[in-house]
């Protein structure tokens, strides 16, 4: 490994697991219907592949894509960069999201999606920090609960670095 390599928090084999696990959650909760699995660019799309692949019910895909960060740090405005292109009303939503931290991306998401009137909204998260909150949010499927850590890989970046790691890893120094 590289001098700079991250060390593992979560390995591929571990992630894998829980994805099916969450597939088959969702999937129970959601027999009989159709969903529409909107992921959130760019973090999301690796474990969003991996999810809906696992999932046994009709979905289709979209993206939106948010800007609500300025380098590592969230400065708590948040805008659409990249918008739906699908109707999203009379619709089972499920927004898939890398990682909730603060809170306030992802409520602003939903309330921002609760006024297109979707039939059911709900949230699947990777990963969660839940000591970073400033604002209450709850994810209504988590992958894991993580520690106040900078963590790459699994499509999670450092200025557009280690996204192609198949495991999820601590950053010793982000600095650089």
């Amino acid at each position: 490994m590289a001098e700079d390599a991250p060390d593992i928090l979560l390995t591929k084999e571990r992630i894998a697991q829980r994805v099916a696990e969450l597939a088959a959650q969702i999937s129970a909760e959601h027999r009989g219907g159709e969903l529409l699995v909107v992921g959130v660019l760019n973090g999301a799309f690796v474990f969003m592949a991996d999810l809906i692949r696992a999932l046994t019910v009709p979905c289709s895909v979209d993206f939106v894509r948010l800007a609500s960060y300025s380098g590592c740090e969230s400065c708590g405005q948040v805008r659409i960069t990249k918008d739906l292109e699908t109707p999203v009303a009379g619709r089972d939503l499920l927004v898939v999201e890398d990682i909730v931290d603060t809170g306030l991306t992802l409520s602003w998401l939903v309330e921002a999606l609760r006024v297109r009137q979707p039939a059911s909204l709900k949230v699947c998260a990777f990963l969660d920090k839940k000591e970073r909150r400033k604002v209450p949010f709850e994810a209504d499927y988590v992958g894991f609960a993580i520690p106040d850590r900078f963590i790459v890989g699994y499509g999670l970046d450092y200025n557009e670095r280690y996204r192609y790691l198949p495991d999820v890893c601590v950053l010793r120094d982000t600095a650089s």
